[in-house]
């Protein structure tokens, strides 16, 4: 019995199809998963849709079962949901799972590479733990304190991620920044304060950014008290940004330090694991409030059409929803 499944392709930079690609059966110690849901984080899958990762960067950038190279053809991504239809593990069949997986219908991979969604989180919500995942590992590099000033500059999926779980620190005051007045209304279902660049409130001990804008990372630096520190969550692709380190950068004493996920913060790495940080971003997705990051909706076999119109921006989105409902594959004699 040949089996199959579809996947969603990038051919060329702005042009993606879908694909019927081999099924194998699961070996031991694997798993096959039919996918429910899958993710399209529209800050880095549409950096990648046009292109826009630099050569010396592939490697980095390679999504854990990504297929192809970039600039492509390229099957990418890393927000996916799904079932456990076969394994070898009785614990493991029939549960819901998140894994960092593409989008496609059905696929194989290690046992240890799926993580089992709690009960009380659902399905659709689960798309964001990779997000989640990111926010927790940014927040261990920032390292809060009790009562800090915190300001998180760009509402995007990150960004308003990182403002939900700093907003929960004891006496912290915290502020989600973004130029785009119509993201207080998420700020608002996070129940995070928001301002306008303009009207941030300084003197922060701390600032967050992740806008992924040259005037943003400026502002960052203006917002600090002194001895305050910056934490960079942003990925510029191959965009040349400048960084104001004139005026009173150095007489403050300032602090811009870098954030990214493919690595567990130094003063974590002997006591947590990849395994323990995912499992806490899914726990942490009990929390309904979270869902209001999921901003558009629509099936798996339009994602050739969609992904077009996310990366123009003509499609707003923070986190896009991508459906699997019938979407099975095909099995043939």
């Amino acid at each position: 019995m040949e089996r199959t499944a579809d996947a969603y392709w990038l051919r060329s930079p702005g042009s993606g199809g879908i694909r019927s690609v081999p099924l194998r059966s699961p070996g031991p110690g694997e798993v096959l998963v039919r996918t429910r849901y899958s993710g399209v984080s529209r800050g880095t899958e549409t950096l990648v849709f046009d292109g826009r990762v630099p050569e010396s960067q592939h490697a980095v950038m390679r999504a854990p079962f990504q297929e192809g190279d970039f600039p492509g053809p390229v099957k990418y991504g890393y927000l996916n949901v799904g079932v456990v239809e076969e394994s070898d593990d009785p614990a493991l069949t029939g549960r819901t799972v998140f894994c960092l997986y593409p989008h496609q219908t059905r696929y194989v991979v290690p046992a240890d590479a799926v993580t089992p969604v709690p009960a009380d989180v659902p399905a659709r919500r689960a798309v964001l733990a990779g997000t989640v995942e990111t926010a927790v590992n940014a927040v261990w590099d920032a390292a809060p304190a009790l009562g800090d000033r915190v300001a998180v500059i760009g509402a995007g999926m990150v960004g308003s991620c990182v403002a939900s779980l700093l907003s929960r620190f004891p006496a912290a005051r915290v502020e989600l920044i973004d130029a785009d007045p119509a993201r207080a209304a998420v700020a608002e279902a996070l129940g995070v304060p928001f301002a306008l660049p303009a009207d941030a409130r300084g003197e922060c001990d701390l600032v967050v950014h992740a806008s992924a804008s040259q005037e943003g990372l400026a502002r960052a630096l203006e917002l600090l008290a002194p001895d305050g520190q910056v934490i960079e969550l942003s990925w510029y692709g191959d965009r040349q940004i400048s960084v104001p380190l004139g005026e009173s950068f150095h007489s403050r004493r300032l602090t811009v330090r870098s954030s990214q996920v493919g690595a567990l913060p130094p003063a974590r790495r002997a006591r947590r694991t990849f395994a323990d940080r995912m499992a806490l971003a899914l726990e942490l997705l009990a929390d309904p409030a979270l869902e209001t990051l999921i901003t558009g909706e629509s099936a798996f076999r339009e994602l050739p059409e969609v992904m077009p119109r996310l990366a123009s921006g003509e499609l707003p989105a923070l986190c896009h929803l991508v459906t699997y409902a019938g979407d099975g594959g095909t099995a043939a004699g």
